[in-house]
């Protein structure tokens, strides 16, 4: 789903910082990146390990949340709120269409 401004908000879901574990350090791209589908936009380091971050879509980083680098642990707290990651200008905005609904991942998660 788009923002008005036309960006989209990306991060992790619930499901996988509950499998990281506690979230201690985020690193990611800088604002004007641009990344293609299943580029590595970042990485999460938790207790238990480290983790690339993957683009979902091509685009470019709009935004970054600052915030972040000094509470990493906002993405353990409110992942789908206080907790995300970057904002991005969609290349193509339909292809938004073709990722999975919340349902679905859970689903496949089972969640």
């Amino acid at each position: 789903m788009l923002d008005d401004d036309g960006s989209a908000v990306i991060g992790i879901t619930d499901f996988a910082q509950g499998e990281l574990g506690d979230v201690v350090f985020v690193e990611l791209e800088a604002v004007g990146s641009e990344l293609g589908e299943d580029d590595i936009f970042g990485t999460v380091e938790a207790v238990k390990t480290v983790s690339d971050l993957f683009m979902p879509v091509a685009g470019t980083i709009a935004a970054i949340n600052e915030d972040l680098e000094a509470t990493p642990e906002i993405v353990n707290d409110s992942p789908y709120a206080d907790g995300w990651m970057v904002k991005i200008t969609p290349d193509d905005p339909t292809s938004l269409d073709e990722l999975l609904s919340a349902a679905e991942y859970a689903d496949m998660v089972g969640a």
